[in-house]
């Protein structure tokens, strides 16, 4: 007897595919990462990111509006500075006339209805390449919590919709929502790094801003006394509850292809939107293979982010932004 139900029924045509496809990706999707530099004309690739830049604020100008005409509305932006600028407290940070503070105001100016987000970590303004305050081999939590809420502030008083601390700081949501309501910045958001694992996948992103922690007598060699155990499941849960108790408005998963049972894990327990970060060393592996002629470039990034967004991701922040709406427009 021949069977009833043939699955393959479903599978005979593109057409019929893509009718019964579960999962759906759109440019309203992503959020692009942009790394901003001082300077003018300049678009430096990133030698571990190939294909990808940092700019300054003239090229970022140009950016934002082709990323506008691809139907890409969210920007998610981080800043290179100079290393005389760095200190242990993230004094630059909080400079009105920083290079955040103008990255942010180019954006709006070149494209006002662009969603601006901004990254709110301590590492690229510290001589220690740390996402916090370092006293006597440690990371102060909660005067680095001070920091991070003041910069948020900043962000938020240049034109940020949403500010995004990336520390893994405990408290630091608390923090970051108190200060910006007292100041009148009800509707400024907050997307919160909730499970930012210590990956090793960070290292192409490092790069790019020159923020890696250095390795000197008394400093932290890595970020794992903050950043999460990769071994690590119910964690994610329990930070992630405290974070949205604090205020996060979005919570993320970071990194995201290693992290998709994490992700499931989140997007089944929580009610708001829940971000997944493909970052930098998942986009390097992929370039690096296709360039090889192992992998097919185009066909296993659209994989990777079809399987981010089934895992439950309703914000996708990755590198292959532009390259996946091209395809699929």
């Amino acid at each position: 007897m021949y069977p009833l139900r043939r699955n393959q029924r479903l599978r005979t045509t593109e057409t019929i595919r893509s009718l019964v496809r579960e999962t759906i990706i759109t440019p309203n999707d992503f959020l692009v990462p942009l790394f901003v530099v001082e300077g003018k004309g300049v678009k430096e690739e990133i030698a571990s990111m190939p294909n990808y830049y940092r700019l300054s604020l003239d090229n970022l100008s140009k950016e934002v509006k082709e990323l506008w005409s691809l139907g890409l509305k969210s920007v998610l932006l981080f800043v290179k500075v100079d290393d005389k600028l760095k200190d242990n407290k993230g004094t630059e940070a909080l400079n009105p006339n920083g290079l955040m503070q103008r990255a942010i105001k180019t954006v709006k100016d070149a494209c006002p209805e662009m969603l601006v987000m901004t990254d709110v970590a301590l590492d690229p303004f510290s001589i220690y390449g740390h996402d916090g305050i370092v006293h006597d081999g440690e990371i102060l939590n909660d005067e680095t919590n001070s920091v991070l809420a003041e910069m948020s502030l900043s962000h938020a008083k240049a034109g940020a919709d949403v500010v995004a601390p990336s520390d893994m700081m405990d408290g630091r949501i608390f923090e970051i929502r108190s200060l910006l309501e007292d100041e009148g910045f009800y509707n400024t958001g907050i997307m919160s790094y909730s499970a930012k694992y210590a990956s090793a996948y960070y290292g192409p992103f490092r790069d790019a801003l020159d923020s890696a922690p250095v390795d000197l007598k008394d400093i932290p060699k890595d970020k794992k006394t903050y950043q999460m155990d990769p071994a690590n499941r119910q964690e994610a849960i329990r930070e992630t509850l405290m974070d949205i108790d604090e205020g996060a408005d979005i919570v993320m998963v970071k990194p995201g292809l290693c992290y998709l049972d994490i992700v499931r894990e989140i997007a089944d327990t929580v009610t708001v939107p829940v971000a997944v970060y493909q970052v930098s060393g998942e986009y390097a592996m992929l370039k690096a293979a296709a360039e090889k002629g192992w992998l097919n470039h185009d066909a296993v990034m659209m994989e990777q982010v079809t399987a981010i967004k089934r895992a439950g991701a309703s914000i996708i922040a990755s590198y292959f932004a532009k390259d996946v709406v091209k395809i699929i427009s």
